[in-house]
């Protein structure tokens, strides 16, 4: 910028020429100098205020909108922030079908202690030994007297008594850590299903948890999802079902001297899982360690009614007869040759009893006939007999929603030659579990549908494939009530139930090849009521004795059946199943005589 001069030449010589006085120039220049620059911080100083005023019109405005919107808001508890491992969201609770809560959260504390700043270690692990009696005292010393040791976990859940007694110490180097941990109210009720819980990530300020096995595990991933915005996993199950039958399997175990014990009642419309119990159970608040040795199905942990696979017995019975009738190979009035024993190569099956040169097919059923079941087998053929049993589920693990499902698959032959077809038709030689077995008769029971098991309530779900005709499985229904009503089952015929179903006992393999002369697997599987289908119960025994008739005795009919029907005495009323007079069984449709196929004698 040029600066104009205060004193400019030319006009001071024309002012000396015309007698004026030159100082005047000066002041006036001066003056108009002044007023320039205050003119320039009169501009400044407006425009400083312009932009201040701006910033605070839209400080008050974004003040303002904030204000609105948290007015606008749902009201929330703020949280303090704390450092650390954070749980991202909190887990999700689980419930039964009728909104009772069978897993939750609560606030509870961790206790770590800092012996770098312990006023008396030795004095504060001695006085933890005595609130603990589980920790080892002389370690926690050891561990408190080290100048070393900065930081130590001590306990990972507190009860408040237990966090009192701690704080009473009033050592300063034992403190506390807020976290959440997963509780189940019920206790034993449902563990199997449940499975367990545990801490992943933690901190002194939070933890993560994280599921171990059964739903807790097979809907981690859901369950710790902060877009289900807290919403409950609402399992199938039926909470008072669910005791009632754990505590009537519980009692029928100890009464028949059984070494375990397994129930499933599955819903026939939906599949869903209204009640399973595994004998023994634990307590997930308080889940044991797995076991490492031995037989897995010792462990408390180990699920009978998923994981166990065991040969069904006579249960399977029923299979072959709804697929000859399917194939129109037979009829409920149909004779079988029954003579006993039969010879298939080099081995020979028998039946308990003789039951003379031939059997009807319901009466194969009735009386449960090895030779009879093994005849309609034959006819049926090895491929078309696979293929049936295949489609029913009873080779793939069950898709119910537990980890443990994959480790229940079933055992199935890797050759089927044809004793390996007779034996497999009652129920030998293809082992499968309490769950398998109760999707099967479902898939009966239901008119000839697949039923797939489920553990979610309210699951929207295709109806299953067609894997028998509704006529054949309506026969197959009317001769498991036969079974119950003058069969093997008899003890299972609870007045105003219409019960209908099937004994099964079955050997138990030894580990090393062939089988234990004196333990059995002892099976009833139950369809009620007969007239509307609308329950499967699977009573499963492993190794039940008992003394009946002045001598000790295993068989089904005097075991697992009995259990069974107790079961149901309980769990029907609680279902809202009525009872009824019982009526006489309907005439059997049966085919005209020119269409009645007798089977030839070998």
């Amino acid at each position: 910028m040029i600066r104009k001069p205060l004193r400019p030449l030319a006009r001071i010589l024309r002012a000396r020429e015309t007698g004026q006085d030159p100082d005047a120039i000066e002041a006036e220049n001066r003056a108009e100098r002044q007023a320039a620059i205050q003119d320039r911080a009169r501009k400044r100083a407006e425009g400083r205020l312009l932009f201040m005023a701006v910033g605070f019109i839209f400080a008050f405005a974004l003040v303002g909108l904030r204000m609105g919107a948290l007015a606008a808001s749902e009201p929330a508890e703020p949280r303090a922030h704390a450092s650390g491992t954070q749980i991202l969201s909190q887990r999700a609770d689980i419930t039964d079908r009728r909104g009772r809560v069978l897993a939750t959260n609560m606030l509870t504390h961790s206790l770590y202690a800092q012996p770098n700043q312990m006023v008396d270690g030795a004095g504060a692990a001695e006085a933890l030994a005595r609130i603990f009696p589980d920790l080892d005292g002389a370690r926690l010393k050891k561990d408190f007297t080290d100048p070393a040791r900065k930081f130590l976990w001590v306990k990972k859940k507190l009860s408040p008594e237990q966090m009192q007694a701690v704080h009473d110490i009033g050592e300063p180097g034992l403190l506390f850590g807020p976290r959440e941990m997963r509780l189940y109210p019920n206790g034993h009720i449902a563990s199997h299903i449940l499975g367990g819980s545990a801490f992943g990530a933690e901190g002194v300020n939070s933890a993560e948890v994280i599921g171990t096995a059964g739903v807790e595990k097979a809907f981690d991933g859901w369950l710790r999802n902060p877009a289900n915005e807290g919403a409950p996993l609402t399992l199938s199950i039926d909470l008072t079902a669910q005791t009632a039958m754990e505590e009537v399997l519980s009692a029928g175990k100890r009464r028949m001297n059984a070494k375990g014990a397994a129930g499933v009642l599955l819903e026939i419309e939906t599949g869903e899982i209204v009640a399973m119990a595994s004998l023994p159970d634990f307590d997930p608040n308080d889940r044991p360690r797995p076991a490492l040795k031995g037989d897995p199905s010792d462990s408390p942990l180990f699920n009978r009614a998923v994981q166990g696979q065991y040969e069904l017995g006579s249960t399977f019975k029923i299979f072959p007869v709804a697929q000859a009738m399917d194939l129109k190979l037979v009829n409920p009035n149909t004779h079988i040759n029954t003579t006993t024993p039969m010879k298939i190569g080099k081995y020979s099956i028998r039946d308990y009893h003789n039951y003379g040169a031939s059997l009807s097919v319901s009466d194969i059923i009735v009386k449960s006939s090895n030779v009879g079941t093994v005849r309609i087998a034959q006819m049926i053929g090895v491929d078309r007999q696979k293929a049936f049993l295949e489609r029913l589920g009873l080779f793939d693990p069950t898709p119910v929603e537990m980890v443990e499902a994959s480790t229940g698959r079933p055992i199935v032959p890797q050759r089927w030659p044809a004793v390996t077809a007779a034996t497999v038709s009652f129920g030998h030689g293809l082992a499968a579990s309490p769950l398998h077995l109760a999707s099967a008769y479902a898939t009966l029971a239901n008119g000839g549908h697949k039923v797939t098991p489920t553990l979610v309530h309210g699951k929207s779900r295709a109806r299953g494939e067609r894997v028998v005709s509704e006529q054949a499985a309506k026969l197959a229904l009317s001769m498991l009530r036969e079974v119950v009503l003058r069969g093997t089952a008899r003890a299972g015929n609870v007045e105003g139930y219409q019960v209908a179903g099937k004994t099964g006992t079955a050997d138990k393999p030894r580990p090393g090849g062939g089988y234990y002369q004196n333990k059995v697997v002892a099976n009833f599987a139950a369809v009620f009521p007969y007239d509307a289908p609308k329950y499967v119960l699977v009573v499963t025994l492993d190794e039940p004795s008992i003394n009946a008739g002045g001598g000790e005795s295993r068989v089904a009919g005097l075991t697992a059946v009995p259990v069974a029907a107790d079961v149901i005495r309980r769990l029907a009323p609680v279902l809202g199943v009525r009872p009824v007079d019982d009526k006489p069984l309907p005439d059997i449709d049966a085919p005209p005589k020119s269409r009645l196929k007798v089977a030839a004698n070998d």
